[in-house]
């Protein structure tokens, strides 16, 4: 495997992991508060609709990203107010969000586009224009390892770059700010923190607002990145394998970015591999596309079947808390 195979890999990994690291880091936040997260599939889907809908009616990117932040943050409102303030199922009301948006986009879809549920594709300049391209020439010209660093670091638009600096902001927030102790306590012993004089209420709803963010910034990625119009359930599972993420990264976010890349590693090594004939030498043809296609979803159920046993939950997680008079 040459350096250009290489660096083209690792670039196509980094892409294609950010919604997953977007999503994952989202459920982090919002389970480490104690509150279950399925509907970070419906949350992406809504806010890449919005984002699609609004970059082609106004063809402004900051519209466009300011609808997906009121759809997301909309959302995880009515998440909290559902399962914090009235103290409903959280599995029930995630897989609520997850199917309505499923379904919704779609209807919107076709009443307002007229296209089978489709959008048009957005202008050229709602979308994310690469940086550092300057700085990836220049990188290109030393020797021996040059070209694929060139192609795996730079290049790249502003969201991977925001995305990754993302996962060191959510770690710091998380374990070394007084505001993350907080957060971490209320997912463990909720009690404890109400004693101490904080609302566990409202560090819960803090948690779904940046739940919210984080979320609606993977849905407009993909608008905004990876695909130029928006097309019915494009999010195509990376929600759920977002979770798997997070719990195989035992709900740190290091942990989760780990298990977000390999899960882009696979999905871009099948994107190379699509129609090439590895089997040749074993006597066969070409590998088949939809098996290399379905490498990341195997790995969710294997993620899944190995570790969610052992991977220890936050105490309080799903647990409606009620406060004592």
């Amino acid at each position: 495997m040459d350096e250009l195979m290489v660096g083209s890999i690792v670039a196509s990994t980094l892409r294609v992991s950010v919604p997953l690291i977007l999503c994952a880091l989202a459920g982090v936040l919002c389970e480490r508060s104690g509150v279950i997260d399925l509907g970070l599939e419906g949350k992406m889907l809504a806010t890449a609709f919005a984002t699609a809908a609004v970059g082609v009616t106004s063809g402004s990117l900051p519209l466009a990203l300011l609808a997906a932040l009121a759809v997301g943050l909309a959302l995880s409102m009515l998440h909290g107010y559902a399962c914090v303030s009235q103290r409903g199922d959280h599995v029930v009301l995630g897989m609520a969000i997850t199917m309505t948006a499923a379904g919704m986009t779609v209807v919107l879809g076709i009443a307002w586009f007229g296209q089978g549920g489709h959008t048009p594709p957005v202008p050229a300049g709602v979308r994310l224009d690469p940086w550092f391209t300057g700085a990836g020439e220049a990188v290109a010209q030393l020797p021996w390892v040059g070209k694929a660093l060139s192609l795996a670091l730079f290049g790249h638009n502003a969201m991977v770059y925001l995305t990754l600096l993302l996962v060191v902001a959510v770690w710091w927030l998380l374990f070394r700010t007084r505001f993350g102790l907080r957060l971490r306590a209320t997912g463990e012993n909720p009690a404890m923190v109400d004693a101490a004089g904080v609302s566990v209420k409202v560090l819960r709803y803090q948690a779904l607002a940046l739940n919210g963010v984080l979320a609606s910034l993977a849905g407009a990625y993909l608008v905004l990145a990876m695909s130029p119009s928006f097309i019915p359930n494009m999010t195509a599972g990376r929600g759920y394998m977002a979770l798997a993420a997070m719990i195989f990264g035992k709900w740190r976010p290091v942990g989760a970015l780990w298990a977000c890349l390999l899960f882009g590693f696979l999905d871009a090594v099948g994107i190379r591999l699509q129609g090439v004939a590895l089997a040749d030498a074993l006597g066969g043809g070409a590998v088949p596309v939809q098996a290399i296609q379905a490498l990341p979803y195997v790995m969710t159920v294997v993620l899944l079947a190995g570790f969610i046993g052992k991977a220890v939950a936050p105490q309080a997680l799903g647990r409606p808390y009620v406060k004592e008079r």
